[in-house]
């Protein structure tokens, strides 16, 4: 439990709380209970280093003012819109016996000894926070879920973490789903070996030149097949050539 240092401010108007908060001061106020509404200041370094914490607005603080010690839950913030910074702070006065709802946040431990998660499966988170309905004095800082020996398939449900005594979800009626332990979406294929990845590039290699070769034949078939065409008519004419001349010797003879 953090314990932070706390002043009575008696400041009536805008301008009196501004010029406390020129001085690095934020202006709070305490309610709750049976006891009035009490106006206090702090740090705002103390309160800006305080907020960094996840779980700051469930926490519960003591605030020592003046001599005296009050515990309370930080319950709301005021920022400023241009700078960012906070110019208040609501604290809720700690009641033994009452109950308040609060937002709890999830934290997953184990991550390491999951076989799920070792095989690629992947933490579907479906509620980072939970309100649970808690006593004053009983208030959990996280809920935990254990992912060891957890596995591809399996979800993780409100009844599956263990709560302190008297805490209860204020969502009742339905076992609700806080996280599943998904399979992966992409499954990658196997990777060819480099043997079989070199024989494939010499099968294609192989294809490729018999490939040329045959168009080379092809090529060389075709070009013989023209010169032959052109070398035909030419025997025709000389064997013509050749049989005229032979009648026309034999002509005379036969005229004898």
């Amino acid at each position: 439990m953090n314990s932070i240092e706390a002043s009575i401010r008696n400041t009536n108007t805008k301008g009196e709380v501004n010029t406390l908060r020129s001085k690095g001061i934020v202006p709070a106020i305490i309610y709750g209970g049976e006891n009035p509404n009490q106006k206090i200041s702090v740090s705002k370094k103390i309160i800006k280093l305080l907020i960094e914490k996840e779980n700051f607005l469930s926490n519960i603080l003591t605030l020592n003012i003046e001599g005296s010690s009050q515990n309370v839950l930080p319950r709301e913030i005021i920022f400023d819109t241009i700078t960012d910074e906070p110019i208040h702070v609501d604290f809720l006065r700690i009641v033994k016996g009452a109950k308040i709802a609060l937002e709890i946040p999830v934290k997953f431990i184990n991550n390491e000894k999951s076989p799920g998660l070792k095989r690629g499966g992947v933490l579907n988170i479906v509620r980072r926070k939970v309100e649970l309905k808690c006593p004053t004095e009983n208030i959990p800082d996280q809920l935990v879920v254990d992912l060891e020996n957890k596995d591809i398939g399996e979800s993780f449900k409100i009844s599956s973490i263990k709560l302190p005594e008297g805490v209860t979800p204020t969502i009742q009626g339905r076992d609700f789903v806080v996280a599943t332990l998904a399979a992966p979406t992409i499954i990658k294929e196997p990777e060819k070996p480099a043997e079989e990845a070199a024989e494939g590039t010499e099968g294609a290699e192989g294809a490729e030149a018999s490939s040329e070769g045959t168009e080379g034949e092809t090529k060389a078939a075709e070009g013989d097949k023209k010169e032959g065409d052109k070398k035909e008519p030419d025997k025709g004419n000389k064997n013509e050539g050749e049989k005229d001349k032979k009648e026309d010797k034999k002509t005379p003879t036969q005229k004898k």
